[in-house]
Parts: structure tokens; sequence; C-alpha cells
């Protein structure tokens, strides 16, 4: 059969505008890395304490477009675990090596004389956990949530939870600066420490420090938060704003009420 050619132009405009499409704006696609990897501080007694390490790690694709997912695997290897230039499983495998071993190097020789007392035991249980996950955002943002959870002695482990926003078109890592107008600092610590008194019940910030909270600091707003379609949701971990005993914090504003700071 004979394409005219005005058909043919036509099939020709559809698919450019298909393929930007593609490349452009669609959703990442993830897969995971993950690794698990246990050592005991001394491999010649059966009881001794150990050191466990469990990574889930996120990664977007080469499907995503090799640049593209490049910046995004590079902002998570950065921040989670202090590396780049490794594909995501490289990553994950170099952590945990690196960790275990630090940990039989710098450790093992303060246990041994330490082994017969049964109450610093607990003293070398390791362990070291982040667990990730992504989430549609507002629209064309993509969230990407981690939790870490670790021991590496003292008085109890520390749990904390980060997010980050990427633009789901570029790759970029949205800042706080980006959707704030210049100054909206001390406005947007306003609206939170609002936003805490609502939470906790109390009439303002002397009643906040009564239970704990902004004792020693001031309300800030972290560069750890959720934007969603029609709120933005701020993370606070343990000793931001409170200390331990309080866990994390998390508090969510409407888009509605920050018109006046908000790009």
């Amino acid at each position: 059969m004979k394409i005219n050619t005005y058909n043919a132009w036509m099939l020709a405009v559809l698919f450019l505008v298909t393929a930007c499409g593609m490349n452009d704006g669609e959703k990442f696609i993830f897969e995971q890395a993950k690794v698990e990897k246990i050592v005991k501080i001394a491999p010649d007694d059966a009881d001794s304490p150990q050191c466990s390490v469990s990574l889930n790690i996120h990664y977007a694709t080469a499907e995503n477009g090799p640049e593209r997912a490049s910046q995004l695997n590079d902002k998570i290897e950065r921040k989670f675990l202090a590396m780049t230039g490794l594909d995501m499983q490289q990553a994950v495998d170099s952590f945990a090596n690196k960790y275990t071993r630090d940990y039989v190097q710098y450790y093992a020789p303060l246990y041994r004389e330490d082994r017969k007392d049964e109450q610093k035991r607990s003293w070398y249980e390791y362990h070291y956990v982040i667990e990730t996950d992504v989430q549609d955002g507002q629209k064309g943002v993509v969230v990407y949530l981690a939790t870490l959870d670790y021991y590496e002695g003292g008085a109890h482990g520390i749990n904390q939870q980060f997010a980050m926003n990427f633009d789901q078109r570029t790759g970029h890592v949205y800042q706080l600066s980006d959707l704030f107008v210049p100054g909206y600092e001390q406005r947007l610590a306003h609206y939170l420490e609002k936003a805490l008194c609502e939470k906790t019940g109390a009439k303002n910030k002397a009643g906040l420090q009564e239970m704990g909270y902004l004792f020693s600091m001031d309300m800030f707003a972290p560069e750890n938060f959720i934007m969603r379609d029609e709120t933005i949701t701020f993370l606070y971990n343990p000793y931001e704003i409170a200390p331990y005993a309080l866990g994390k914090t998390e508090l969510t504003l409407s888009w509605s009420e920050l018109e006046d700071i908000k790009k």
C-alpha cells in the first residue's frame, strides 16, 4: 500500500512526539541492590558478638536513559553510602565489606579486653540497616524514602528517616530554595512552630520547651521533606528538635497556607 507524503509526515511527527515524551518525562524505573553480611568480632569464639549489615537500596535503571539514571543514582550513593562512580550493587557490596572490616579492625582489640565482662558484651553487637522505598509525590515528582537504623555501641540505637524529591523529567533533587522565595526561612519556621504547637497541644514555644521540644534551639525547616500535591511534610529525626525519647517528628503544611513565600 502506498503512503502519501502527508501521511508519512504525520507519522514522523507522531513518532518524534512520542519519543520525546518517553525520554523526557516518563516515570523512573527502579530496581533494588541488596546485600546481607554478618561478621563475628572474634571468629575463634562461637558466642562472640557480631556485626550485621543489611542494605536494600532502590536505584534507577539504565532504561531511564543513562544520563538521567546516573544523575539520580549518584545522589543516592553520595547521601546514603558516601560513595560515587560505582554501579549500585558494587556500592552496597563495598559499603558492607568496609563497614564489617572496620568493625573487626577497630573493636576486636577492645572486645578481647572486655570479653570476660558479660555486661559489656551488648556494646559490641553492631548492626547497620538501610531500607528504601519509592513513592509518587507531587505531580512530576518522585519521592525517595530511606529508613536508617543502626547501633554502634552506647545507650541505644539510632533510627532515622530521610526523603529526597526528584524531578521526574530531569532527576534534579529539589531543595527548599527551589520552592520558596529568598528570605523564606524565618516565615517558614514560624509556620512550622505553629504546626508543632497544634500537634502537641502547646500554646507557645515555652509550652513546647516544657514538653522537651526546642529546648536548646530555634525552629527551622530541614532539607528533609516530602512533596505532595496538596501538602509538604517535614521530617525531623531524633535530637533535631527534641530529645531521643520523643522520637521522630513529622509536620505537614498545606501549600495554600504557604502562598506568601511560595515561588
